[in-house]
């Protein structure tokens, strides 16, 4: 019965909007909805849009691949001195508004003619959006790579080195976790809108915001919403298709990761050392520290208090209380697909996947569409519309963790307790939970460090006067002074980081992500 209403909170806060969405968008006997399909498709602008979109998700996608590639290969599975620090810095822009990303690249402009000419327009949004997401890759192949059985390796290495090993055996046994990395990747920088709109580079995404945000059409949003749905529902098969052709998941042992091969650098020491934390300290080290360096004395932070200290504090309840709920979901979840097997864990984890990768105005518009309506005052125009919108978007990363961690229990210890006549519930509080604490706190930090960088969803649903911190800096940045901007950044930046520390001391205790 638990399981079932939490599937059901799931497809109320994700599904059921994004079906509303579709079936309001083509109904009406007048034809007025499916006009705004016909604008859509008649008119050239949105085409233009889509193409520079897919040229922004390719070549960001391409970038990250490049960079995350050997990054999660040096962080996880080499001797190279400080791994885990370097890891840490290559993934914070991940944790923080990608636009946040954006203004710390602008100081950088500021201070270096040259970089400035190139900042704007579409290579300045490749480099930050880049910086952004590629961490995602290089997490996604540090877990999985440490996944691979060490007797393949220690079999690979009797007849040759360390690199025929990794592109004969290691990377290809771990393709499923690259192409699921560089689908990710690819559809949240087609359905990014902050950055984009920050460096001025038109982009399909934006439409959909601007449709609603702009001129209240919700028809006219709806149906610029529809093409990047269709696009998320479209990779997303193709990678599951990938994935099952390349196989190699089916090889891989979570319950390995802390027995795996440690590959020597040897006289490459050095160099390998110089040149990745060059490269780290390049793309997030130096715009962030001259993003300190704008925001000035204590004279601008007071300011930045001033103009955005209830945002902040709105922020942080509703990301720790959305992170807790994601935190339950996720935990539970993990735990019915742990019990009923690969068959039901993916669809439940296909479902949360699709809608973690939607983007976030396309959520945005399915539950304005859903609960714009008479009798919803009590939820529509309210902060249950952000929470309801975190715990669509987000349960993907709770599972995610909550499997990580229920797949390193002793399966012993659950049979042992069911042999003993112990119920369902009797085993879940008094077996598993005090088992997987840590699990269900890393993932309530991590699903509070995601509610609390997001912005495409948060720009459309947050009730009136009541917005986030990202989205309140981002209204600022129009007219506010660029010292108390920069305040305001480094207060969600310092803020974010808290979350990641203690997030980061849960997980250096087990083998998850070590």
């Amino acid at each position: 019965m638990l399981f079932a209403l939490v599937l059901l909170m799931l497809l109320l806060t994700g599904g059921l909007p994004l079906l509303v969405m579709v079936a309001d968008s083509i109904s009406g006997g007048d034809g007025g909805r499916l006009a705004a399909y016909r604008a859509l498709f008649v008119s050239t602008r949105p085409w233009l849009l889509m193409g520079n979109s897919m040229v922004l998700a390719t070549l960001t996608t391409s970038g990250s691949l490049v960079l995350g590639i050997p990054a999660g290969v040096l962080v996880s599975r080499t001797d190279l001195p400080g791994r885990r620090a370097l890891a840490a810095l290559l993934a914070m822009p991940l944790l923080l508004p990608p636009y946040l990303t954006a203004v710390a690249w602008m100081g950088v402009g500021t201070a270096n003619g040259l970089v400035a000419g190139l900042l704007f327009g579409l290579p300045g949004c490749v480099l930050v959006l880049t910086t952004a997401f590629m961490p995602l890759v290089m997490i996604l192949v540090a877990t999985t790579l440490r996944a691979v059985p060490r007797r393949l390796e220690e079999a690979g290495l009797m007849l040759s080195g360390w690199p025929a090993v990794l592109r004969r055996i290691s990377l290809p046994l771990i393709a499923p976790g690259i192409l699921l990395a560089a689908a990710l990747v690819f559809l949240l920088t087609l359905g990014e809108v902050s950055v984009p709109l920050s460096l001025r580079y038109p982009v399909f995404a934006v439409e959909s915001l601007n449709r609603f945000a702009a001129f209240y059409d919700l028809t006219a949003a709806t149906a610029a919403a529809m093409p990047l749905a269709g696009v998320t529902a479209l990779v997303l098969g193709a990678e599951a298709w990938l994935a099952r052709r390349t196989g190699g998941a089916h090889v891989l042992d979570a319950r390995a990761a802390g027995d795996c091969l440690r590959i020597p650098l040897g006289g490459l020491r050095t160099p390998v050392t110089v040149v990745a934390w060059g490269a780290a300290l390049a793309l997030v080290g130096w715009p962030f520290v001259l993003l300190i360096g704008r925001a000035g004395g204590v004279v601008n932070y007071v300011a930045a208090f001033r103009a955005a200290g209830d945002s902040l504090v709105r922020s942080l309840l509703l990301a720790g209380t959305a992170g807790a709920l994601l935190a339950g979901m996720g935990f539970l979840l993990a735990l019915f697909i742990r019990e009923n097997g690969p068959a039901l864990g993916a669809a439940v984890g296909g479902t949360a996947l699709f809608l973690f990768a939607v983007p976030g105005p396309v959520i945005g518009v399915g539950l304005i569409v859903l609960w714009n309506r008479p009798w919803a005052n009590l939820i529509y125009a309210t902060p249950l519309m952000l929470l309801a919108g975190y715990l669509a978007r987000y349960t993907a990363v709770t599972l995610r963790l909550n499997r990580a961690f229920l797949d390193l229990l002793p399966e012993g210890l659950v049979d042992a307790a069911r042999v003993a006549g112990a119920g369902w519930f009797q085993r879940l509080v008094w077996v598993v939970t005090p088992l997987a604490w840590r699990g269900i706190a890393a993932a309530w930090l991590a699903g509070a460090v995601f509610c609390l960088r997001d912005v495409g969803l948060s720009l459309l649903v947050h009730p009136p006067g009541a917005d986030t911190l990202p989205v309140r800096i981002m209204t600022l940045a129009a007219n506010g002074a660029p010292e108390m901007i920069a305040a305001l950044c480094v207060i969600l930046v310092l803020t974010t980081l808290f979350g990641v520390v203690c997030l980061m001391l849960i997980l250096g205790r087990e083998k998850v992500l070590a």
